[in-house]
């Protein structure tokens, strides 16, 4: 997966940054359509972020590494999040995990070669009564086994 160019993320950022002008506080808009536009936040989106708000390039950085749902590496078109909570792993949330990253061939945090998929590993959906699950492309999967899980992923196009 490639990054985008300098010169394609400034453009972008400043695009975002007038379309946010007028709000307050605009940074988490601005950095959820920075997301939005390329997939996760560039590390070169970061600078011209903090001098179009006029604040610091570190308290960006700290918004960014604070919040789980942003991201500064490219991300799979598929994002497969698998509970690891102790109430999944009570009802065999382990083989879901390891039926999980056979199918794809994948540790957790990891995305595929060709930028199809990534797994991650979450610690509670809120889906504790259907565990063990996960979501696909944010949609829950519950009472899951190795085998439905393997699946599920088999059908990611």
């Amino acid at each position: 997966m490639t990054q985008p160019s300098v010169t394609e993320v400034a453009a972008a950022v400043d695009e975002i940054v007038r379309a946010h002008a007028t709000k307050e506080g605009p940074l988490l808009p601005i950095l959820h359509d920075v997301q939005a536009r390329f997939g996760h936040i560039p590390e070169t989106a970061m600078q011209p972020i903090a001098e179009a708000l006029n604040i610091g390039r570190a308290e960006v950085h700290g918004v960014v590494s604070f919040y789980h749902d942003f991201h500064t590496e490219p991300r799979g078109r598929h994002i497969v999040r698998v509970c690891r909570s102790e109430a999944c792993q009570a009802r065999g949330g382990l083989a879901v995990e390891e039926g999980a990253q056979r199918a794809l061939g994948l540790g957790w945090n990891e995305t595929s070669a060709d930028g199809r998929v990534t797994l991650e590993a979450v610690y509670c959906l809120g889906l504790c009564a259907s565990g063990p699950n996960a979501t696909i492309d944010d949609r829950p999967a519950g009472r899951l086994d190795a085998d439905r899980i393997a699946g599920l992923l088999s059908e990611l196009g």
